[in-house]
């Protein structure tokens, strides 16, 4: 028997419905019989899985978008991602007033905006406006492509009398329109909890293991500098099949700390210390010294955001810290021989394909 498309099944099944109705209105059974019919006859099966494709396609372009003090990163991913780095401006009035704007269409089109949030605020705020500015331009959906998230430190209520910073952050993101975050490295897994959107974290393990790979060090240990970054770490001792360390700390006050012990042996080991966030590199560094007292081979750091605010660098320069490794989620403000950065843009702009192509993107997961 002939395949008749779907479309002409179900105009005859509503035609034959309707009009046994009509004049049928005591025996309206025999017109849904007769309807019901075409409901028996075969599907064009290549219309069918045409229109299924069709339904899974994405809509809209794709588009990438950058602020002010990301566009470094931004750059990078499009050319990843093999897409031109869209047009947009941010003129600032003499008073210090900025108002970004997209210099061409996004009318529904994926938008991806990157900007991570680290200090001043300004940097926060901007991608606040960018985002509001997308969606009064229509755009189809609205992605913020945070490589770091600014305020995550303030996660909870550690003392009386505080503010919540990164809920406020969540809260603000969500009221000005997103309808979905990439990020990396939260300072707290828990922080995805606080958005009713889609939270893609990703992790710089996929950019650190295979680095530490290919170094070749035969005697490795992994090591925390504090209790809280122990989950952390162990996924770095897992894959590489390696035993963990501890630095226990304890501080008085943010950014100075008291007094350090090691749970764990390190003599003669290549330590490598794994963090998210190094600010000041107090902790850092007075953990490579006593890891290097303890008799460790050699000490190196993994961190994933380089804030390095303060003493920071004159703090790596005169420690016994062979090398530190960041990403360029923040710029580096100065340079030094003991830091090497390793770009996180081809992580980000494989996310971002395939979040437009809604693929799975688990391998980009801890």
């Amino acid at each position: 028997m002939p395949s008749i498309p779907s479309f002409l099944k179900s105009i005859f099944y509503l035609t034959f419905t309707l009009s046994g109705l009509h004049f049928f209105k005591k025996r309206f059974t025999f017109s849904l019989y007769v309807g019901s019919i075409f409901l028996l006859l075969p599907i064009d099966s290549s219309e069918f899985n045409s229109n299924r494709k069709h339904l899974n396609m994405p809509t809209g372009s794709i588009k990438i978008f950058t602020g002010s003090e990301s566009k470094y990163l931004a750059e990078k991913i499009a050319k990843n991602a093999g897409i031109a780095l869209g047009k947009s401006s941010c003129p600032r009035f003499s008073d210090g007033e900025f108002e970004p704007c997209y210099e061409e269409t996004i009318r529904g089109s994926y938008t991806f905006i990157v900007q991570s949030t680290f200090p001043p605020a300004d940097n926060l705020l901007e991608l606040l406006l960018m985002i509001d500015a997308a969606k009064r331009a229509s755009a189809y959906k609205i992605i913020a492509v945070m490589p770091y998230f600014g305020f995550a430190r303030q996660d909870r209520k550690d003392r009386p009398r505080v503010s919540i910073g990164a809920k406020l952050v969540a809260d603000m993101l969500s009221t000005a329109g997103i309808n979905r975050l990439i990020t990396m490295d939260l300072h707290a897994d828990q922080i995805q909890g606080f958005f009713d959107v889609p939270v893609d974290h990703l992790s710089a393990v996929a950019l650190f293991v295979p680095y530490i790979q290919q170094m070749g060090l035969r005697d490795i240990v992994i090591a925390s500098p504090d209790v809280g970054g122990t989950k952390r770490a162990n996924v770095f001792a897992k894959h590489l099949k390696t035993d963990l360390v501890i630095c226990h700390k304890s501080r008085s006050k943010a950014n100075q700390i008291d007094s350090m012990t090691l749970i764990g042996d390190v003599e003669g080991k290549d330590v490598i210390i794994i963090d998210d966030i190094i600010d000041t590199a107090g902790t850092i560094t007075k953990a490579a010294d006593l890891m290097k007292s303890k008799g460790a081979k050699t000490v190196r750091a993994f961190v994933t955001h380089a804030v390095l605010s303060g003493p920071a660098f004159e703090r790596i320069e005169a420690s016994c810290i062979d090398e530190v490794l960041v990403t360029d989620s923040i710029p580096l403000t100065h340079k030094s021989e003991k830091i090497t950065v390793l770009s996180c843009a081809p992580l980000f702009a494989d996310v971002i394909q395939k979040v437009f192509e809604n693929k799975s993107i688990s391998t980009a997961f801890i």
